[in-house]
């Protein structure tokens, strides 16, 4: 990252706290959560606040600050995307760039079921709030909601989930839930990534909350998507995950776009790091899909 930002941020966040609301207030907000190809192209950046750092064979790559905000910025200037979804220290620091005019804006809310512990399922709310968010104009908040049937922490992950999902309704912004039924599996939390699992996963996390009418879900891409997308009329976002194919991955993503519930991608670190290192080339790849 160009020393220059690196010290534009540092310095307001030492000498002038007070710039990061200044910048959301002036922020222009976009007019529309989707581009002129009628979907979304949302940047993901959440992933380090839960611990989890790795890219591929690289467990620290996320962990540079100033190059994950090199390559968010290269990412948002790229035309077609929409905007970012991160925590409020990221977000904060691209405020004080300057990157988020006209980019929808999405603010990470739980991230206490750190990877690899023992409590990852014990999912609390520990980023933004409804509150905030709203304070900030940003345009939604985004929970992962794992659902462990064996696990007796889940009950309290679905309440909380619920609970930010109204106070997100009452406030008109978007409550973007991310569900996925999980289990322990030799001392880790594995996701079930088959289809009839998503499928009671989407089926959950839709029924969450007083009002669904600002509820939109963050959906892997798996077997069988039709299925899986008929399974609920909410809208329906398609994460990206870790992509160790990108040919099989980005067909994958088309095919899935296709479905009538199915508004856009929301992709982190498989565009922000792609497998030869061409930021620009695989955002732009992605934006083709739409």
């Amino acid at each position: 990252m160009l020393s220059d930002n690196v010290s534009r941020i540092v310095e307001a966040r030492v000498n002038d706290p007070g710039a990061i609301a200044a910048a959301a207030a002036r922020r222009v907000k976009a007019t529309s959560l989707f581009g002129e190809h009628g979907k979304t192209m949302i940047i993901a950046a959440d992933h380090p606040a839960r611990g989890a750092n790795g890219v591929g064979g690289d467990p620290t790559a996320m962990a540079d600050r100033f190059e994950l905000l090199d390559r968010l910025c290269l990412a948002l200037e790229r035309p077609g995307v929409t905007g970012v979804l991160g925590t409020a220290d990221i977000l904060e620091d691209l405020l004080l760039l300057g990157v988020l005019d006209g980019k929808s804006v999405f603010g990470s809310m739980n991230r206490a079921g750190l990877a690899g512990s023992i409590f990852e399922i014990d999912d609390r709310f520990t980023g933004y709030d409804a509150e905030t968010l709203a304070a900030m104009g940003f345009d939604g908040g985004k929970m992962l909601t794992r659902i462990a049937l064996q696990d007796t922490a889940t009950p309290s992950v679905l309440e909380n989930t619920a609970r930010a999902v109204d106070e997100l309704n009452d406030r008109r912004l978007i409550a973007m839930v991310e569900p996925f039924l999980s289990a322990w599996q030799d001392g880790k939390i594995r996701n079930d990534l088959s289809p009839d699992a998503v499928i009671k996963s989407i089926t959950i996390a839709s029924g969450l909350g007083r009002r669904t009418a600002y509820t939109w879900l963050k959906l892997p891409v798996v077997d069988d998507m039709e299925r899986v997308l008929a399974s609920s009329t909410l809208p329906a976002l398609l994460l990206g995950g870790e992509v160790t194919d990108p040919d099989a991955a980005f067909a994958s993503w088309g095919k899935a776009l296709k479905q009538p519930t199915a508004q856009g991608l929301v992709v982190g670190r498989s565009l922000l790091y792609p497998a030869g290192g061409d930021v620009a080339g695989a955002v732009d790849r992605a934006v083709s899909l739409l």
